[in-house]
């Protein structure tokens, strides 16, 4: 009877908390569908459906080239920031490097950085060597940013993996890069991906750093050209809904095709801590 209760109790919770993320979410897809001249309120289903806000706010907002830009630099972060941070997490945990324990106690305190707090000093210095205003300095410098969760989460899932599987791969005569490919990668694909998916959902938010390094509106990202849309079009809220939506749309669409291999990266992650 108590487990019963237990296991209702928790089930209660999860539906309140569902509830408390999708009513926005609910509310904002009814407000994107009402017309312009419609009186928005609540959770009020629109008297003509309007499909063509999404057109008129991708126009207007000109989302072709900021979703290419958004893209792009998630493309190229992504990637980038999970191979160095594996690779960094790697040498500390499991190579046992030189000076492991303070590069770790390092990164540690990188977590503690906000982004406001040095994107000004950033800015003068990718500045001084011509990379403000172009992606290669913003991808960069999300993929310092990055590095010190990603390095501290592969550095958590290498700690829990059992140390006879690299001392078995050394006495089969395995080099440190392969050990690492052949042997550990495979067995930590739920940790890559999560963590993958966790670095593009940052990436594709990334907003100050954008709005600060990025002066051409042209080749801004969604979210800060969305800011942007936010103060020409303040008082029309359906069109306003409509490209939040389309901001959105992706990292929800991410979510959605890594859900399974994204929990499970999260599951073990909790189990071993």
């Amino acid at each position: 009877m108590t487990a019963r209760l237990g296991v209702g109790f928790r089930y209660g919770v999860l539906v309140v908390m569902a509830t408390m993320v999708l009513l926005p979410l609910a509310g904002i897809v009814l407000t994107a569908l009402h017309s312009p001249s419609e009186q928005v309120s609540g959770l009020s289903l629109p008297e003509h459906w309007s499909w063509e806000n999404f057109k008129l706010a991708w126009a207007q907002g000109n989302f072709t080239n900021l979703m290419r830009s958004s893209v792009l630099i998630a493309v190229c972060v992504v990637p980038l920031a999970v191979v160095l941070a594996t690779l960094a997490a790697y040498g500390l945990e499991v190579l046992k490097v030189w000076g492991n324990r303070a590069m770790s106690a390092g990164f540690v305190l990188g977590l503690t950085l906000p982004v406001e707090l040095v994107v000004v000093a950033l800015y003068y210095n990718l500045q001084q060597v011509g990379l403000t205003n172009s992606y290669l300095g913003i991808i960069l410098a999300e993929v310092a940013l990055f590095m010190p969760f990603g390095v501290y989460w592969m550095q958590s899932h290498f700690s829990g993996l059992p140390g006879e599987l690299v001392e078995a791969a050394r006495v089969d005569g395995a080099r440190d890069l392969a050990v690492l490919v052949r042997v550990l990668l495979p067995i930590s694909w739920p940790a890559v991906t999560t963590l993958s998916v966790l670095y593009f959902m940052w990436s594709w938010n990334q907003f100050l750093l954008v709005l600060v390094m990025m002066q051409d509106p042209d080749r801004r990202t969604a979210p800060a050209g969305l800011g942007l849309f936010v103060g020409q079009y303040s008082t029309n809220i359906p069109l306003l809904s409509a490209a939040s939506l389309i901001v959105i749309a992706p990292i929800v669409l991410v979510y959605l095709t890594f859900q399974r291999n994204f929990v499970n990266g999260i599951t073990q992650g909790a189990v071993k801590s």
